[in-house]
């Protein structure tokens, strides 16, 4: 008899190898001066300052953060609707002439979501200077085209029986898209969208580590000086931000879920996208922001195509995009391994609740800022890069994990358990395993989004095709500029096809965790 393998199991595990080169690597370059301040921010997180003027000074580049991002997402969000809409091949099935335009609209959306936020800030800061809008714009740009391809997807795959049968009756094809798919759209875009504006508020704190303002300005100058107790105080500022905010979506998708109609839940959400967008505006504009000033453009010399062949000859192309995909496997990694590995290792309800605390710290810390705590005690490096990445989106799917656990059933852990295994292998076969598949799913996703982020570790850790982006961006040489962006773009644009490819494999296998 065959035994039983649990490959997909043992596969949430494997990744953490990455720690074996990582750590070597960071131990070669290695140097003891910089631990004691490393000790000095652990320990500050016990005492933030409460300084008068520092909570002040927090508060206010809080309060930019959240209105920079509920602009933002609105603004995302309604454009992604519509694109979603016009991308999906259901909506062009009554003028099947122009069907084209929605395979059009779907492909050329690749690009704009295949550039990173920061990316995209780092290029409108050259054209538009520091002003709100660059922010602003660099959320909407990549946010309305992933928005767009989530719409357009979860349309195209709903059964489209009951729009024929309405449409054979002779009723106008619009009015029965409208009143079939409106109630199944409305779910979505509830869960999805407030799930974007968790992600606008780190996009937006980010941004601001690159000279944008808010919250990750106030970091950025914190921890260059080394006030680690200023430093904190706007951590758990943002932290209780996080934690209030994912309570009140919890509460308003429970609210949406139930047996509401669907007049009151489309009223309840354009009621909610028109008070965010009003208060997102009139907030910044109470904050001196000049957000109904007209933009002023600067002019830029764009290369010639000698220029551009001369860069072509002058990057170490080849090199940097190894680098960049080096990075994005080691961290993700790191990133998928390292959450089940702790559970295996450390069993028990009051280890998931400490491992629980772990992800909240490792999530409130945005990569840039970790890399430059790393930076203090060993040198530049890939596996900084990796590392840094690693740890944040370790903290994202170690909170997928717990929360997946804490609502899962436990009978075959208690069967395992009863018949006499050990703790460690009860909850490797009977907590670990029923969750692998989907757990490896969402993993190929979070690949997905470590890939974009390395520009932004790049641009820090002195590695990879972001720093090499911010080092042509200085230099003002727009022909490397283009061939980067381009080069990052097309890089991004293949893993994301990959990442899918390995996302919708485990998806599929989701219900069948092990194999003969």
């Amino acid at each position: 008899m065959k035994l039983i393998k649990p490959v997909s199991t043992l596969l949430t595990l494997i990744p953490s190898i990455a720690y074996i080169p990582i750590l070597i690597e960071i131990i070669k370059g290695f140097h003891i001066g910089g631990l004691n301040i490393i000790f000095q921010f652990i320990s500050s997180a016990i005492k933030p300052s409460f300084n008068q003027e520092v909570v002040k000074s927090a508060w206010e580049g809080l309060q930019i953060t959240i209105a920079t991002a509920l602009t933002s997402w609105v603004i995302s969000m309604l454009i992604g609707i519509l694109l979603g809409v016009l991308s999906t091949d259901l909506f062009w099935k009554s003028i099947p002439k122009f069907s084209y335009l929605g395979k059009l609209i779907k492909y050329s959306l690749a690009i704009p979501r295949s550039i990173h936020e920061v990316v995209w800030g780092l290029l409108f800061i050259q054209i538009l200077g520091l002003n709100i809008w660059v922010a602003i714009i660099s959320i909407v740009i990549p946010y309305s085209a992933l928005t767009a391809r989530v719409i357009s997807e979860q349309l195209d795959s709903f059964d489209i029986q009951p729009l024929k049968a309405i449409k054979q009756t002779g009723s106008n094809f619009m009015i029965s898209f409208i009143t079939i798919l409106l109630p199944k759209l409305i779910p979505i875009v509830s869960t999805y969208g407030s799930y974007r504006f968790e992600c606008a508020i780190r996009g937006v704190t980010l941004l601001g580590i690159f000279g944008l303002g808010g919250i990750g300005t106030e970091l950025y100058l914190t921890l260059k000086s080394f006030e680690f107790n200023e430093m904190w105080t706007c951590l758990w500022m943002l932290w209780l931000v996080m934690i209030l905010l994912e309570k009140f979506i919890r509460f308003l998708r429970s609210y949406l879920s139930e047996n509401i109609s669907l007049k009151k839940s489309f009223l309840i959400s354009i009621s909610i996208f028109s008070l965010s967008l009003s208060l997102g505006i009139s907030w910044l504009y109470k904050l001196n922001f000049e957000i109904f000033t007209p933009l002023s453009f600067s002019y830029l010399n764009l290369p010639s195509f000698v220029e551009i062949r001369n860069g072509f000859n002058t990057l170490p192309l080849f090199k940097l995009i190894i680098t960049t995909i080096l990075i994005t496997f080691l961290a993700s990694g790191i990133a998928i391994g390292t959450p089940p590995l702790l559970l295996v290792l450390f069993p028990g309800k009051f280890p998931l609740e400490v491992q629980n605390l772990i992800w909240i710290f490792f999530r409130l810390i945005p990569p840039p800022l970790t890399t430059i705590l790393i930076l203090l005690f060993t040198n530049p490096n890939i596996s900084v890069a990796a590392l840094s990445l690693g740890i944040t989106h370790m903290g994202v799917m170690g909170r997928l994990l717990t929360d997946n656990i804490l609502n899962q059933e436990k009978s075959i852990y208690r069967a395992i358990k009863n018949n006499g295994s050990s703790k460690k292998s009860a909850t490797l076969y009977g907590i670990l395993a029923p969750q692998s598949n989907s757990y490896l799913a969402y993993g190929a996703y979070r690949s997905d989004v470590i890939l974009k982020e390395t520009a932004i570790i790049g641009a820090v850790g002195g590695v990879g095709l972001g720093w090499q982006l911010q080092e042509s961006l200085s230099s003002f040489d727009w022909a490397q500029v283009i061939i980067i962006t381009t080069t990052f773009s097309l890089l991004t644009m293949s893993g994301e096809f990959l990442f899918n490819t390995s996302q919708n494999y485990w998806l599929k296998n989701s219900t069948n965790n092990f194999i003969s």
